[in-house]
């Protein structure tokens, strides 16, 4: 088994277990794509670990993100699902920042290039 399939089999099992808790029935379909959009949002991590061979997680270690899942009180799923389109919506903010910072080291680098290399001021 490689790292990704035990992580997406552990994904499985712990969306199980979320969505028990919250007591919300989702179809085939819907399980799929909310695992897709989990391989979206981890493909890099994903990548890496898939020429890895490991064998299946810990029982253990599963046994124990699924009473995390449980100990999960009201507020901090809401804190969790509300965080979702703040970490997106920030994500791309600090995307848009380290761009504009980028290009402004780009702009010092080019005028200090034209000030020495044509005599200064």
């Amino acid at each position: 088994m490689t790292g990704r399939e035990a992580l997406l089999a552990t994904f499985d099992r712990l969306f199980g277990k979320a969505a028990g808790k919250l007591k919300v029935s989702c179809s085939d379909e819907e399980r799929a794509e909310a695992k897709r959009e989990f391989e979206q949002r981890f493909q890099a991590a994903l990548d890496i670990i898939e020429r890895v061979d490991i064998p299946e997680l810990p029982e253990e270690i599963i046994q124990e993100m699924e009473n995390a899942v449980e100990r999960l009180s009201p507020a901090e799923i809401v804190g969790l699902l509300a965080s979702v389109p703040l970490a997106q919506q920030t994500h791309e903010l600090l995307r848009a920042i380290a761009f504009r910072a980028a290009e402004q080291r780009l702009l010092e680098h080019v005028a200090a290039q034209a000030d020495s290399k044509y005599g200064g001021n």
